[in-house]
């Protein structure tokens, strides 16, 4: 009991480490809550300071989740890992270290897909589809937040569909998966306001 709650709390703190917040000052001497959106993540580090610079936030901040769930699978069960994730999601959207004042939590929130596959379900396909699903909505509205809002809806989802609720371990899976397209939403809340109104950025890559 008391490892898991350590394992926790480095989970949060781990999520908490600002990557745009660090890059930016300790390379550029820029603070990037300055600037753009004003937020600590990928998308705005590279408004701010470039591409390579953002897409280098963007793996930073889904690597911390991976970390925190590939170290929380060594000490302790699956439900517990899981867990880890999404506390370590929490914390980089509401960083202790950055007052808590965070990024949307995409980046992490790929992470934790990505872990989730490797530590608890040991398959690619729990990755894959959300994936999947990303750039089929993103090819077809051009919305980056619509796109990771229904990734992580499919995700939880497929999660719901293939798992037995036949046990603690798989129930506590269920609802953390389901706490996080909820985290997910509250996070693009505004990005949803925008789409309405017709006033939400699009890409143009695709």
């Amino acid at each position: 009991m008391v490892t898991d709650i350590i394992i926790l709390i480095c989970g949060y703190l781990l999520g908490s480490i600002p990557f745009a917040l660090v890059i930016g000052k300790l390379f550029y001497h820029t603070d990037v809550r300055q600037y753009g959106s004003g937020n600590l993540g990928g998308t705005n580090a590279g408004r701010v300071l470039g591409k390579k610079v953002g897409a280098i936030v963007i793996l930073l901040d889904g690597l911390k989740v991976v970390l925190a769930m590939g170290i929380a699978s060594i000490f302790t069960n699956e439900a517990i890992a899981i867990w880890t994730g999404l506390v370590c999601v929490i914390g980089h959207c509401w960083p202790i270290f950055a007052k808590f004042k965070g990024g949307k939590g995409v980046a992490s929130t790929y992470g934790f897909l990505l872990a989730s596959s490797i530590f608890i379900f040991h398959s690619a396909t729990n990755f894959l589809i959300p994936l999947a699903m990303f750039f089929i909505v993103l090819y077809i509205f051009k919305f980056v937040s619509l796109a990771s809002i229904t990734a992580v809806l499919t995700s939880s989802l497929f999660i719901t569909g293939t798992s037995s609720i036949m046990n603690v371990e798989s129930c506590f899976i269920i609802i953390s998966s389901w706490c996080l397209s909820l985290l997910v939403i509250n996070r693009h809340a505004s990005n949803i306001e925008k789409i309405k109104k017709g006033t939400e950025n699009t890409v143009s890559w695709l």
